[in-house]
């Protein structure tokens, strides 16, 4: 058998470095609390790009940072439909010409029928 092997290991499963000489990661206690009163500090990484205001609570409720006052919210952006962008680009009257125009066409066979 090749010596390079290594006996009695399950591959992927198991690491062979100790962990010993590593830091953990910095951390910072998060302090949340519930309506119920229940109090939870979690360990937050500080490299986190943003910690969440919100936290669910042991008892299933919802649990907030005290003393956290929350910026201002981002302007709720809606989803534009075809109608909306079109108003954007015309009026109702203009619309109305179209419209008028092209049943008019229509109407005298310059423009074929859709199927």
């Amino acid at each position: 058998m090749i010596e390079t092997s290594m006996r009695g290991t399950r591959l992927g499963a198991l690491s062979l470095e100790r962990e010993d000489t590593v830091p953990p990661a910095e951390r910072v206690a998060v302090k949340y609390v519930c309506s119920l009163g229940h109090e939870s500090l979690i360990p937050i990484s500080i490299e986190a790009e943003e910690i969440p205001t919100e936290w669910d609570c042991r008892c299933g409720g919802v649990a907030m940072r005290p003393n956290f006052e929350p910026g201002p919210k981002a302007p709720i952006r809606y989803v534009r439909s075809h109608w909306d962008m079109l108003l954007e680009r015309r009026t109702l009257k203009e619309l109305k010409a179209l419209y008028d125009e092209r049943v008019a066409l229509l109407h005298e066979g310059a423009l074929p029928r859709s199927a």
